[in-house]
Order: structure tokens, then C-alpha cells, then sequence
């Protein structure tokens, strides 16, 4: 990429960029306004008076039915949108023609694509430019045919700060390249010889009077230009001067643009890296030094403060971002006993997402976890080991929040009086009522608007988001955005395990990161396919986040595979997706289900779950975790999201993928690939053989046929292997899971 910007002659009037404003539709003839329309006999009547007719009550009002005498409406001409001299149509990444930004991170390369072309056999080119917050242009990329034929340009682009960017496509005829391609043509077949090395060097005249030029690329241009009219040599000679390496070089650099004609500009909204990149670790915190009295059967309750006391050993594992479920005051009414059980006694704590009681709602901490002075010093205690703190929102009452007294309308009352609970069928939620956002919703907003800031003052940088997917996606929209404008360093995650529409949707409004199906797939194919979607189909829109399992799943893979399915789950999400989470429990794989439900036995949400993080050795799973956060932090590959590739491998139950960043979008400066081999398989060796895409891996086949490419160094076993394209695999899953490996071309 450059970061100068290109060359740009002055545009003709045909050359209006695609963007540019028409005339109002209202106009021109036939547009609404601009004609006048008949009135029918029946609109012609002069309508009843208030008094003489009462409006019709909406039972009573009758459906609407087309008048059949009523003349067919003038059709609305679409707005003048100009073509361009040079088209640039199919834009990507633009969501709803620009209505929403598409998403990146600051950093991180995203690519630009469009289909640009022209008339005749000219040669045309293609500018990317990246939009700076303040309207600037910032940089800007050639792009790259890469699908010869079709039309199809390519380039990547690397915003560097937070904020509102955008970026355009310039489309532009490319003198240069048209009279390279002719006169190559015509030299070699000895036709007009003398023309072409005048009308050449006539072009690299002008190439050579751009402005921005060093005087190093000015004599490249310039000696060409000598060569071209320097009749005492052969014209293969002349033309070798006039298309030398070095001559298409400086041409790249500063380009010779004619014709220029750019599309609108596209909004992109840029976040801090962490909004793509980390590693989450959730926690109850009251279950963190909580203990039963095996004599007395009463638990006392952990607190924030002994929540505190294990955060050095989170952060020895890797974690960047601890999450806190719901830390405010639980209801009384209809509390949940253990497994969701209907009739808690007094021992058990109730759900977290019960929220509200006498002693507050939202805005207030459970007495039993401590004081606002104890938070603080859980947030500054994790700062101090490199770690953020995330805080589940769950905008829902307990039948004891003050919202409901207060606020009754914010409510769903039934037909009998009684306000509504959740339900989730075959699930039902006794303890929490759902709010309803259409009686008051400005009211709903401001509250809710100053919940999140509250806990942004106490230091909280993200919030998992509960279940935004029964909420008004017009609410989200509005907060989002105003968040972004007052807090932009603060992430939303959505938990939103739902419909494609819906999740995308909640992305493009705003939500950083979402929840994915990660958790459900579990065969090749659909754990390859998935990869390849959110990597190049739905990137601009979600973020994703990959959790092996949550204090609400548990699925049947996990509940069988045992260790080896926990290693596997974690290898694959910790390299598979740039932001990946596991729920406190994963180190000493609790994979036991209640019947009948993908979900754990003695759910940590209506009890107390009292761990011995001592043995979290026994599995290797908290080794495993820890060697995975740190391959991630030392590798770029594996902190993107948009450069996967998928291999093919012989075997169902071995999956083959990788990921690369050359080395003009390292952080490093230098190149950084991954090839991630997994056994799928928890219980059974599988062996097979890899056919690798050796271009995607950024290794350029060479030597005597058979001898091997490159050196990958497996680095969680620390062996060495030399591969070509086609290397033969075994993993037996009690032994070792998976390859994590670095590529060294050779």
C-alpha cells in the first residue's frame, strides 16, 4: 500500500463521480407533485364533519379496497445515478448501499473489492482509496484484477486509528499499459515502429511531469524517453528501455490517470483491536471463594474481592478480558432453585439474571459481593495484569426490581392483570420479567442508557450483551450509536444464538462481536465451511466469538469426547476465530450434562459451584490454554479474521486450515503463517494426507520435484517437519490433538 496519493488529472464533466447528486425526483414529469391527478368521485365529496361522523373504532374500520375507479399512480423514475466514463459497479464492502458502515479494526487489512471496466480494448486500472474520520484521503492501493475476464479489482487497505472512515473506488483509463500492449503488438510485427515510439514517449513525457516524483524516478522516466526517440537504436532495444522492470515501477508509484471516475464513498467504522482480537475468560464471581459448611449445609458467598484472588491465575493462563456475570441484587419472588427448580430454599442464591431486589436494580451490587469500592479494586487489580474487565448486561427484571414497582407500564401486562415472565419454551423463567419496549420507550432508554454508563465510569470497557436478539433491533441501534459517538473505546459482544438475519443485522447496527454456531459445529465440512463464511461472507457485518461452551451449553460432543474433546474444542476455537472465550470450569472439563439437556448438571446460575483450581493440571487442558494464548499473541495470523484458507485433506475426521499475513499488513513487518491440523476425533487415531494451497500459505514451490517447501515447526510439541504440498499426517487424540504450526518457506 502507498501513502501517497496517486496522480489525478482534472475531470471531465463526464467523469462526475458515481456519488454526485441528481435532481430531485419531485422534478421532473410524472414524479410525484410535478403532475396533477384527477380526483375520483369518491375522494371529489366533501368528507363528514367531526360531529357529523365519529372515526370508526379499529374493529369497526373496514379493510382498504382499491377503488377501481382511481387512475393507476404515475410510476417514480429512479434517480439519476451517473455511470461514470469509466463504471465502477458492484462496490464491496457495502452494507445496504452504504446505510451502515462495514466493519474494521485498526490494523487490520480489509479488503476492497469492485468491478471495473470500459469500452473497447483500452487498458483501465484501479485506484482504492481509504477516507480519513476528517474527509481526508489517507492512502491508498492499485487494485488487482483477480478474476481476468470478469473485471474483478482487489485491494486491501490498513486504517491506523478509531473513527468514522470510509473509502472509494477510482476507476481510470491507463494510457501507459494500453500503449505498452499495442506497441509490443505492432514493433514485433513491424507495423507503425516510428508512430509507436513517438506516441511513447509522448506518454512518458507526461509520466515524467507528475508532480511527487523523486528525481531517482524522474531520470527512470526520463531515460526511457531517450531511449524511445534515440533512432540509432534497434526499436526491441527502445521498447525493452521504454517497459523495463524499473519503468513499471515508477508507473505503479504514480500512475498515469486518465478518465478518473469514482464511485460514492463507503462508510467503514473502525475499532480498537481488541474489538477483533483477545481472549475471554467468564466467571460467577460468587462462586470464586465461596464455601459450604459441610456441618452447618450454609454456603458463604464469594465476593468481589476474593474474585480478585484469581485473577493472577487467569492472567498466567493468557486472558486478556475477564467476564463477570450479572453482579447486582437477585429477587426474592419466584427465585430459582437448583437445575431452574420452582420453590428455592434460603441456601440457594437464585439466578444472577434475576436482577432487582429491595436493595436495587442495575445500578446496584449485590451486598454479598461487596461495595462499588470492591469492584474498583477487582478493575484495577485485573488492569494491573493486562486484563479488561467485561460485565454481562441482562435488560430484565426480577418480579422485585425497582423498575417494576416504579415503572409498571415498562412491562407486558396479561389479560387477568399479572405482569408477563419469560418464556423460552419448553423453558419458562418465573423469576425474570421481560421488558416491553414499545409503552415507554424513551423512558426504557434513558434508564437503561445510564445503567451503561455507570459502569463504563467504574471501568468497564465491554459488555456481553444478554440475549439482544428479543430486544428492538431500533432500540440497539440508537444505543450503539450513541455509545460509539460518547465511548468509543467500549465493546458490545452480542450473545444472540438466533437467526442469520437477525445476528448479522445486530452486527451491522453496531455489536461488535457475536456469539456464533461455533459451538454446534462439529464435522469437517461444516467447521470448514463455516470458517470460509464469516471470513469472507459475512466479515464487514460480525465479528465473530468462539466459545467451546457456556454456562448454558453443554453440547452432546463435549458431554461425550471427555478430555480429548475439550483439548480439541479449545485448539480450534483459540485459532479458529481472533476472539475466543471459555466459561470458568473448562480447565477441569466439567462435561457432565443434566438428562436430557445439553447443558451441565448443577448449572452454576441458580447455586453456588465451589472449584479446586489446583487440579486443573490433572487434564493438561490449562497447559493447553495457556500455550494456545500465547501462540496467539505471538502471531498475527492468528489475531485476524478475513485470511483463512481451508485445505483439503483425505480423511473425514482431520481438518486442515491456515491462516496468513503478508508481510505488507504485519504489524511486523514481516510475513506470519499458521497451518492448524486437528483431529476431529476424540476417541479414534486418524491419519491422512494434506493437499495444501502452497500460494495461500505464502510459499512458492522450488527445487528438485518432491523436495520439500518449507519448515513447519509444530509449537506445541516443538517438533520440526519439512512438507511439499502433499505431507501425510497421524494424530492420535490421547497423545496429541492437533498440529499448531509455523511455516518457514525454504
Amino acid at each position: 500500500m502507498h501513502t501517497s496519493k496517486p496522480q489525478q488529472p482534472a475531470r471531465r464533466r463526464s467523469d462526475r463521480p458515481a456519488g454526485s447528486q441528481p435532481a430531485a425526483p419531485a422534478e421532473r414529469a410524472g414524479a410525484p407533485g410535478a403532475t396533477e391527478t384527477p380526483a375520483s368521485p369518491a375522494a371529489a365529496q366533501a368528507p363528514a364533519s367531526p360531529a357529523e361522523q365519529a372515526p370508526a373504532s379499529p374493529a369497526e374500520q373496514a379493510p382498504d379496497v382499491a377503488d377501481p375507479l382511481a387512475p393507476v399512480p404515475a410510476p417514480v423514475p429512479a434517480p439519476f445515478a451517473p455511470v461514470g466514463r469509466i463504471p465502477v459497479v458492484e462496490v464491496s464492502p457495502v452494507l445496504e448501499d452504504g446505510r451502515w458502515p462495514a466493519k474494521a479494526t485498526v490494523g487490520e487489512a480489509f479488503p476492497v473489492r469492485a468491478t471495473v471496466f470500459r469500452e473497447g480494448h483500452d487498458a483501465v486500472a484501479a485506484t482504492a482509496v481509504l477516507v480519513a474520520p476528517d474527509g481526508t484521503d489517507h492512502s491508498w492501493a492499485a487494485m488487482r484484477d483477480v478474476a481476468p475476464g470478469l473485471d474483478r479489482y482487489e485491494a486491501w487497505l490498513v486504517p491506523d486509528a478509531p473513527g468514522d472512515w470510509g473509502f472509494r473506488v477510482e476507476g481510470w483509463s491507463d494510457p501507459y499499459a494500453t500503449w505498452a500492449h499495442d506497441a509490443t503488438i505492432k514493433v514485433d510485427a513491424g507495423v507503425d515502429v516510428g508512430l509507436m515510439m513517438t506516441e511513447g514517449a509522448l506518454v512518458l513525457d507526461r509520466a515524467a511531469e507528475a508532480p511527487g516524483l523523486d528525481d531517482g524516478a524522474r531520470a527512470v522516466l526520463t531515460d526511457a524517453v531517450a531511449a524511445l526517440r534515440d533512432a540509432r537504436r534497434p526499436p526491441q532495444a527502445r521498447m525493452a528501455a521504454a517497459t523495463s522492470p524499473d519503468v513499471r515501477a515508477v508507473l505503479a508509484a504514480h500512475p498515469l490517470r486518465e478518465m478518473v471516475s469514482a464511485s460514492a464513498t463507503y462508510p467503514v467504522v473502525v475499532h480498537r483491536e481488541r474489538a477483533l482480537y483477545g481472549s475471554w475468560y467468564e466467571m460467577f464471581p460468587r462462586s470464586v471463594g465461596a464455601h459450604l459448611d459441610k456441618e452447618t449445609g450454609t454456603w458463604t458467598s464469594g465476593t468481589l474481592r476474593t474474585a480478585a484472588q484469581d485473577l493472577p491465575r487467569i492472567a498466567g493462563m493468557g486472558f486478556d478480558v475477564v467476564y463477570l456475570t450479572p453482579v447486582h441484587p437477585i429477587g426474592l419472588t419466584n427465585r430459582k432453585g437448583r437445575n431452574n427448580t420452582l420453590g428455592a430454599n434460603e441456601q440457594d442464591p437464585g439466578s444472577p439474571y434475576g436482577i432487582g431486589s429491595w436493595e436495587g436494580g442495575h445500578d446496584a451490587i449485590h451486598p454479598d459481593l461487596g461495595t462499588f469500592e470492591d469492584f474498583d479494586a477487582f478493575v484495577g487489580r485485573a488492569r494491573e495484569l493486562g486484563m479488561e474487565v467485561a460485565l454481562d448486561i441482562a435488560l430484565q427484571a426480577s418480579p422485585d426490581h425497582p423498575w417494576v414497582s416504579e415503572h409498571p407500564e415498562w412491562f407486558t401486562t396479561r389479560a387477568d392483570g399479572s405482569i408477563a415472565y419469560a418464556e423460552n419454551p419448553p423453558k419458562k423463567y418465573q423469576d425474570i420479567y421481560p421488558l416491553n419496549f414499545d409503552n415507554d420507550p424513551e423512558g426504557i432508554y434513558v434508564a437503561i442508557r445510564d445503567v451503561l454508563d455507570l459502569w463504563v465510569e467504574h471501568g468497564v470497557t465491554a459488555f456481553r450483551v444478554d440475549n439482544p436478539h428479543t430486544k428492538p433491533l431500533s432500540f440497539w441501534q440508537r444505543l450503539l450509536a450513541e455509545f460509539h459517538e460518547r465511548h468509543p473505546e467500549v465493546i458490545f459482544l452480542a450473545e444472540a444464538f438466533t437467526r442469520p438475519a437477525m445476528m448479522r443485522t445486530l452486527g451491522a447496527i453496531g455489536f461488535h462481536q457475536s456469539y456464533t454456531y461455533f459451538t454446534w459445529r462439529t464435522r469437517k465440512e461444516e467447521i470448514g465451511d463455516y470458517l470460509l463464511e464469516l471470513a469472507r461472507e459475512t466479515d464487514a457485518r460480525v465479528r465473530p466469538s468462539f466459545w467451546p461452551t457456556t454456562h448454558d451449553i453443554l453440547t452432546p460432543y463435549m458431554q461425550q469426547g471427555g478430555v480429548t474433546a475439550f483439548a480439541i474444542r479449545a485448539v480450534l476455537a483459540a485459532t479458529g476465530s481472533p476472539t475466543w472465550g471459555i466459561y470458568s470450569g473448562y480447565e477441569l472439563v466439567e462435561h457432565v450434562a443434566r438428562p436430557g439437556a445439553e447443558e451441565q448438571i448443577d448449572n452454576e446460575k441458580y447455586e453456588f459451584k465451589e472449584r479446586d483450581f489446583a487440579r486443573a493440571g490433572d487434564h493438561g487442558i490449562a497447559t493447553l490454554l495457556t500455550a494456545l494464548n500465547r501462540l496467539r499473541r505471538a502471531h498475527p495470523a492468528l489475531q485476524r479474521l478475513r485470511n483463512v484458507t481451508v485445505h483439503p485433506t483425505s480423511d473425514d475426521g482431520i481438518l486442515c486450515f491456515s491462516k496468513h499475513v503478508p508481510a505488507d499488513q504485519s504489524p511486523t513487518g514481516t510475513a506470519d503463517t499458521v497451518v492448524v491440523v486437528v483431529n476431529l476425533d476424540p476417541f479414534l487415531t486418524r491419519e491422512g494426507v494434506l493437499h495444501l494451497d502452497l500460494a495461500a500459505l505464502g510459499v512458492t514451490p522450488g527445487g528438485e520435484p518432491g523436495a520439500p517447501a518449507m519448515a513447519v515447526s509444530d509449537e506445541l510439541s516443538g517438533q520440526t517437519y519439512y512438507w511439499g504440498p502433499d505431507p501425510f499426517v497421524r494424530l492420535d487424540p490421547h497423545a496429541q490433538v492437533a498440529h499448531v504450526l509455523s511455516v518457514r518457506p525454504l
